[in-house]
């Protein structure tokens, strides 16, 4: 390969996210889950993906659905992921072990079948457990903080501040998570995986042949990644309910409301303008993604900062299920994949 097509780096839409023991990528037309089985083989499934319809390319709108969207396949393949590299399964073996030497094969389609359903149910309660668990850490919590240091000191002047206040600590709470977070062995793990599929879109965007070779020699921090996108939500949400008029105090006066009243009425205004947040947030990562000029460094540096917490140097083990998970989902054709 010249040195002319290495340097020439294209951005690709092309984009992954990090399983348990696995990488899931997205390609323009295929999407694939490679995962690494306990017998150290790697597990891949590909399927088709949906044409996109027009709410998922118009501005502003786009963003909000299709965040949605991808965080739904993201939970569901994790969860899948999960028990295909054996962790959420170990004593599953056993019972698989029981149940081939059972002639009763129909009692054992029907305890399959319960079992899917189940874990469906536990699926959809899991992930409304982790969005309540958002809302409180990022939404309430700062909230709760900043009306107890107002009380605390008796300041009523400082609310207008109030957004900057509650923005800051957002930020601070999230980073002190991620922290927290890569310190867990498992969560280690899985951060490598996501610097394993960082570092193959770069490959790929490089015109680089994917072997573990070519794919280790580059940076694990990616401006279109979604810890710089969470980031980015952040930042926003400062700007934007700065300028809205949304405030505990209004509430208060207007309604004759108690404090508590007036925090969770703000909050609830709060969560009715996320969908503008992260649609805007949503333009300017793909800005970020597509363009490298002064305005997109200065965009992606906290971002890619804090990636230095989500992504960790990968295991070329680690790289081969990256790789695995890439190549399925590539065009026929290249120009297909540019951003």
């Amino acid at each position: 390969m010249s040195e002319k097509k290495k340097d020439t780096a294209i951005k690709t839409k092309v984009g992954g996210q990090a399983l348990i023991e696995g990488v899931m990528m997205l390609g323009p037309d295929k999407g694939c889950m490679a995962v690494r089985q306990p017998d150290r083989e790697i597990y891949t499934e590909v399927w088709e993906r949906k044409k996109p319809k027009w709410y998922n390319k118009a501005p502003f709108i786009r963003g909000c659905i299709n965040f949605v969207s991808q965080m739904a396949d993201g939970y569901k393949y994790l969860m899948k992921s999960g028990e295909i590299s054996g962790m959420f399964d170990e004593e599953e073996e056993e019972k698989d072990k029981k149940k081939s030497q059972n002639p009763e094969k129909s009692e054992k389609k029907d305890k399959e079948e319960k079992t899917s359903v189940l874990d469906g149910m536990l699926m959809v309660i899991s992930m409304i457990l982790g969005i309540g668990l958002a809302v409180g850490l990022f939404v309430m919590l700062p909230t709760f903080i900043f009306t107890g240091i107002q009380y605390l000191f008796g300041d009523t002047d400082i609310s207008a501040f109030r957004s900057l206040v509650e923005g800051v600590l957002k930020i601070a709470i999230f980073i002190f998570y991620l922290w927290l977070t890569s310190k867990m062995k498992t969560m280690k793990r899985l951060y490598q995986y996501h610097g394993a599929e960082h570092k193959t879109i770069f490959c790929y965007e490089h015109g680089e042949e994917l072997t573990v070779e070519n794919v280790r020699k580059y940076k694990r921090f990616h401006p279109r990644c979604g810890t710089s996108f969470i980031f980015l939500t952040l930042a926003i949400s400062i700007l934007v309910y700065t300028l809205l008029p949304i405030n505990s105090e209004l509430f208060m006066n207007t309604f004759g409301v108690s404090q508590f009243i007036g925090d969770l009425l703000r909050i609830c205004c709060k969560i009715i303008f996320l969908p503008l947040v992260v649609g805007i947030s949503y333009e300017l990562i793909k800005i970020a993604g597509g363009c490298d000029n002064v305005f997109t460094k200065i965009l992606s540096a906290p971002g890619l900062a804090i990636q230095r917490l989500t992504t960790k140097e990968p295991e070329d083990e680690m790289i081969e299920v990256a790789i695995a998970s890439m190549k399925p989902v590539l065009p026929d054709r290249p120009e297909d994949a540019l951003w």
